[in-house]
């Protein structure tokens, strides 16, 4: 009982840091500016690991990869910790369930970030935070948009979006628990 006390702890605190680095990431990729309390929240929760990693990987192309570093290390991190308690830590497995780790963490984010754009879109579509959310799930939807456009006025891209992302969960972990 408590190693699954201390695995919830670990991956819950793990998800959440590397979902903010997966975001911070992501804004920058889509070039989108966030409102300002959500930014400076990011910012401040990200900036002691993106930071020193940015004199490594600096920024090419328009990306920000040492937030992307930071979440893929997050994630080796808390899946060396947790495999490390459980005094299972072999190579192989721990470097695939870190790759299912950090696939969860990006198809989650993006399912989540589909779940609040489609809320808003209904409830209030001018909200403050509206645009943002839109611009960065757009890059996601629009392939889904030109396979199914919206019908009577209702978008169903995301229906199609989340069976892809879903997909992509099921094939990953087909393939990472078939290895290990």
């Amino acid at each position: 009982m408590l190693y699954s006390i201390f695995n919830l702890i670990i991956d819950t605190a793990a998800t959440i840091l590397a979902g903010l680095l997966l975001i911070r990431f992501w804004m920058q990729a889509v070039r989108v500016r966030p409102p300002f309390a959500l930014g400076q929240f990011i910012f401040k929760l990200t900036d002691w690991l993106v930071l020193p990693l940015r004199r490594a990987l600096p920024g090419m192309a328009g990306y920000d990869w040492a937030s992307l570093a930071g979440a893929v290390l997050v994630i080796l991190a808390s899946t060396a910790i947790q495999l490390g308690v459980r005094s299972a830590f072999a190579p192989q497995p721990w470097l695939l369930l870190s790759l299912l780790s950090l696939v969860h963490a990006i198809a989650y984010g993006f399912i989540g970030l589909i779940i609040v754009e489609v809320i808003l879109s209904w409830v209030n579509p001018q909200a403050p935070i509206a645009p943002t959310v839109r611009a960065l799930c757009d890059p996601i939807l629009r392939p889904f948009r030109r396979v199914l456009p919206p019908i009577a006025g209702i978008d169903l891209s995301p229906i199609l979006a989340f069976l892809a992302l879903r997909i992509l969960v099921f094939v990953v972990e087909s393939f990472v628990y078939g290895a290990v």
